[in-house]
């Protein structure tokens, strides 16, 4: 990337001063990691086998939920595997990719829920032409844009921070490339490359935030003006799980990536990370599960068909067994 370091190689030190709770750590961000990944894909599974489901709004629900899995895919298998490592070792290249691709993917989160709450707004405000605006095509072109604008922010800050020269310390206090740590320990960072990365993060947090605040003032301005009870509590219920999970995304990754840091905060924004790359990828789908009852239905009928096929593969493997001993 054309930059000048000396340094070539890393060590994400992480959670080296916690020797004693590795082992604990592994047990519970593993056991995170396979549920992260289990329930993202049920709803996924859900959605794409339901036809009741294929809406604008479980089709952007369908694509945060990819993006969630991809996201964690970048960080926690090598959290797991430094946890047990002795070698907290990782290159210059593969730090740079890791950082392109969780930011690339946690940009693309955030303006796909600004897409979701643009939906929602359309819904209630134009519910007889929903289908004519949130065609196929037009969902399918806000996630490509947003995976585009996400990916070129993430490049952007990526560019800016492997452009500087590392020549101080090579130990990352962090479990992964982010970019707090990374800055601190470059000798030629100034307040230009700072004004830059704060820019783009900003366009990213605060850009997808206002879009979606500006979506739901819209949104209550309409619901507030139904003459019945009913209709307003339909309307808000339908946007109750994105508000929820939208107030946890930008909670704390505005908290961890819009404050300004120094270098004694790093284990405050270490525990943070944590509970930005493991709880809210986590808690997404818990809060769509359990807050939309046609997810509820659809995850229902996925869990029964597993029920039903496990019984029938019991019953096949003595009959395969069989005719092997007959043969």
């Amino acid at each position: 990337m054309g930059n000048h370091s000396t340094v070539t190689t890393f060590l994400l030190w992480g959670f080296s001063s916690f020797p004693e709770l590795h082992n604990l750590l592994f047990v519970v961000i593993l056991l995170s990691h396979v549920t992260i990944l289990l329930a993202n894909a049920s709803i996924m599974v859900a959605i794409k086998l339901n036809h009741n489901l294929h809406t604008p709004m479980y089709f952007f629900l369908f694509a945060l939920s990819f993006s969630e899995t991809c996201t964690t895919m970048v960080i926690l298998p090598r959290m797991l595997v430094d946890l047990l490592s002795e070698s907290k070792a990782i290159s210059l290249p593969e730090c740079a990719t890791q950082m392109f691709f969780f930011f690339g993917l946690a940009a693309n989160n955030c303006f796909i829920m600004a897409a979701m709450s643009y939906d929602r707004y359309t819904a209630i405000h134009s519910p007889l032409h929903y289908h004519i605006f949130m065609t196929p095509k037009v969902c399918s072109q806000l996630v490509i844009a947003s995976c585009v604008v996400g990916f070129l922010c993430s490049l952007s800050i990526t560019f800016t921070i492997f452009n500087l020269s590392f020549c101080d310390s090579k130990t990352i206090q962090h479990f992964f490339c982010d970019i707090s740590p990374l800055v601190h320990l470059a000798c030629d960072y100034t307040a230009h490359h700072a004004m830059i990365i704060f820019m783009v993060s900003a366009f990213v947090l605060v850009g997808s935030f206002v879009l979606i605040m500006i979506s739901y003032a819209f949104i209550v301005f309409l619901v507030v003006k139904m003459p019945s009870a009913q209709g307003r509590h339909k309307a808000f219920s339908t946007c109750s799980s994105h508000l929820t999970v939208v107030s946890m995304h930008y909670g704390f990754a505005c908290f961890v990536y819009l404050i300004p840091k120094n270098s004694d905060s790093f284990r405050e924004d270490m525990l943070m990370a944590v509970t930005y790359t493991v709880l809210t990828p986590l808690l997404n789908p818990i809060v769509y599960s359990l807050r939309n009852k046609d997810m509820q239905t659809a995850l229902r009928k996925v869990l029964s068909s597993i029920n039903k096929m496990l019984p029938c593969l019991a019953i096949k493997k003595p009959e395969h067994l069989r005719t092997t001993i007959e043969h």
